[in-house]
């Protein structure tokens, strides 16, 4: 299906008031983002306008999900260049929706008292390398559902452990929403699309590449019979051989993020890995089948 060519410029919500007169009776989609957009970002909103006839575009960097120490202050902020990549593209036209809070008018009492909890899935793997952070994704993400109101929420597969908790989220509460994985871009080399990218330099870039070859060496392990002790040894080797300091590897059940011990009944798993390549965190995964 091709997507037809947007005209006019969408409509700029700074404020709740300003999102509400944008918003129109309409089959709508949202996607949430925290800005520094790029391609993967875009094959969300390309996603969505697939979906929807109003396409809601959300530009936030939430002070919630990061921890002390994390990369808050120095997380790259670019509205007008994001604005510019969306139009260019000729996703976002006229009747659609950019909408760029700060956190005062997010969270307008300050720090929210009561959040939502990720239970089990907020503290393992990313989440207990991260504390709290699943549980400020999900805070974030279930105000933006209510302030845009979506049919279809659409989520990169990249943070596959967030899609898993927001699905969940969804269901457990009753969240009249349904929640689309949109699968990882890549660049040509093979290393996943993140913002975070920036920070690595040309060397760093290039170790970078290890994440994604630890992944295909635990698919290989898999497709060759192995056990999933197998699966995890075969991705680590690779991390370990490029210098990645590996925060997180984890061979997990793809709808509750819990440990395999032995072989999924479904025949497929999902394999997460989480490294550091000089001082930037980076994140990719990949489903894993076995015959």
């Amino acid at each position: 299906m091709t997507t037809p060519a947007r005209t006019g410029a969408p409509t700029l919500a700074r404020t709740r008031d300003q999102l509400d007169q944008a918003l129109v009776p309409a089959r709508r989609a949202v996607v949430m983002t925290m800005g520094a957009l790029h391609a993967g970002h875009l094959a969300l909103v390309r996603e969505a306008r697939a979906r929807a006839e109003q396409v809601v575009v959300t530009i936030f960097v939430n002070p919630l999900q990061f921890g002390a120490g994390e990369d808050l202050d120095r997380y790259p902020r670019d509205l007008d260049g994001d604005l510019a990549l969306l139009t260019a593209a000729d996703l976002l036209g006229e009747g659609d929706v950019v909408f760029a809070p700060t956190p005062e008018v997010v969270y307008p009492d300050g720090d929210p008292v009561v959040r939502v909890s990720a239970g089990v899935i907020g503290t393992v793997h990313e989440g207990a390398v991260r504390p709290g952070h699943l549980d400020g994704v999900l805070t974030v993400v279930l105000k933006l559902l209510h302030l845009t109101g979506p049919d279809v929420a659409l989520f990169g597969r990249k943070d596959v452990q967030q899609l898993v908790a927001v699905t969940r989220m969804v269901r457990d509460l009753d969240v009249p929403v349904e929640v689309v994985g949109v699968p990882t871009v890549r660049d040509a080399d093979g290393l996943a699309l993140s913002s975070r990218n920036a920070y690595l330099s040309d060397d760093e870039r290039v170790r970078a590449l290890a994440l994604s070859r630890s992944l295909a060496a635990g698919r290989d392990a898999a497709a060759a019979g192995g056990t999933p002790d197998d699966v995890r040894a075969a991705t680590r080797a690779v991390l370990d051989a490029a210098g990645v300091e590996t925060d997180d590897l984890a061979l997990v059940d793809p709808t509750t993020f819990a440990d395999l011990d032995g072989r999924p009944a479904g025949g497929t798993a999902v394999l997460a890995v989480a490294g550091r390549v000089g001082a930037t965190r980076l994140i990719d995964n990949s489903d894993v089948r076995w015959a």
